[in-house]
């Protein structure tokens, strides 16, 4: 059976990961989080009880722990979801991102290097999870791929193209069997309220207002969370060590226009009191610092070599997402209440 330990999987893809893995692999899996503000194990309610599941509560920058979990659990893969990943926290203060996002993924490799070095696991894997952030912002034409040169423009996004230097660099130097992962925007259930889906959607049902960066026009490419965990699970299954793989959506959208398919959607599943479509709610506000135009993913390498495909088209997607949100409303209102006020802006990244 294969052992994988994930870090970071409490978080929004994280937990999705650990779910689906756990429904479509012969796996055991540990999942170590540190559960800051966005980690919640209410994510994995349908599966706490499953005796090939176990959680501990730690921090990526504690070698002591690591070191015991990690040697104990003999992992066959590491999966790192391990992150601090929104972007307006990172402009008003970098330190966490710097602690988690670097020192702590030096932290995890230096602990996986030593474990690797004693068990020679020929099947090991050290899967980094990143993001297109980290190649920085694109015209209206071309996409990234994974020559693309790494531009990041936040402190967010220089901290994710930090650590994946640092990964590639522990596989050139060291020899550690690693891969990089770097994704679209991604959205479906278990997301943390801040960021823009799960804020519009939540804003709406509250009949507050919904707040959109600059004239709206910024783009991004979509992929559900179930397709990236599928991909993810293609590049465990068959990923080739020292590669990194691009995964994207293929589904380049405006944030006005995923506002406005929301509201769209809200109109016919959860109306206003007053009869007022959700568009009136829409408001527009100074943009963001340093926010990128656009991203657009090319994954031909992921699905040319490794046969992946996204599934999950963005117009049932979306739909099936707003009803979660409609249908799990304890799940967000409790986060409200005990973790979060939504007084930011929604991230799109």
């Amino acid at each position: 059976m294969l052992k994988i330990l994930v870090t970071g999987g409490a978080g929004f893809i994280g937990s999705n990961f650990v779910i689906r893995s756990l429904n479509s692999l012969n796996c055991k899996i540990l999942n170590i989080d540190k559960l800051t503000y966005s980690g919640n194990l209410d994510n994995l309610n349908t599966i706490k009880n499953n005796p090939n599941y176990e959680f501990v509560k730690g921090d990526i920058g504690n070698s002591n722990l690591l070191n015991e979990i990690i040697n104990n659990f003999n992992p066959d893969i590491i999966v790192n979801f391990a992150a601090e990943s929104h972007v307006d926290r990172s402009i008003d203060s970098a330190s966490d991102f710097i602690d988690t996002n670097i020192l702590g993924t030096i932290n995890l490799l230096d602990c996986c290097l030593e474990y690797w070095k004693i068990n020679k696991n020929n099947n090991f894997k050290f899967i980094h999870i990143s993001t297109d952030e980290v190649y920085g912002t694109l015209g209206d034409e071309g996409s990234f791929d994974e020559l693309s040169t790494y531009n990041p423009s936040s402190p967010y996004s220089a901290s994710k193209a930090s650590s994946d230097h640092f990964v590639y660099s522990w596989y050139k130097t060291y020899g550690l069997p690693t891969i990089i992962t770097n994704c679209s925007n991604n959205y479906g259930p278990f997301q943390f309220p801040e960021k823009l889906i799960p804020l519009m959607i939540i804003n709406a049902l509250n009949d507050k207002p919904l707040p959109i960066y600059g004239s709206g026009k910024n783009i991004r490419d979509w992929i559900h969370v179930k397709d990236h965990c599928d991909a993810i699970i293609s590049i465990i299954e068959k990923g080739e060590i020292g590669e990194k793989y691009n995964i994207g959506g293929n589904c380049e959208l405006q944030n006005i226009e995923i506002v406005n398919k929301i509201c769209e959607i809200l109109n016919e599943l959860s109306p206003r009191k007053n009869g007022e479509p959700y568009n009136k709610l829409i408001e527009f506000v100074n943009d963001r610092p340093g926010h990128d135009y656009r991203y657009a993913v090319n994954f031909d390498k992921l699905s040319t070599s490794l046969g992946w495909l996204p599934q999950i088209n963005f117009e049932s997607g979306i739909k099936d997402t707003i009803s979660w949100y409609i249908e799990n409303s304890d799940w967000w209102e409790t986060i409200i209440k005990n973790k979060y006020k939504l007084e930011r802006l929604g991230d799109s990244k």
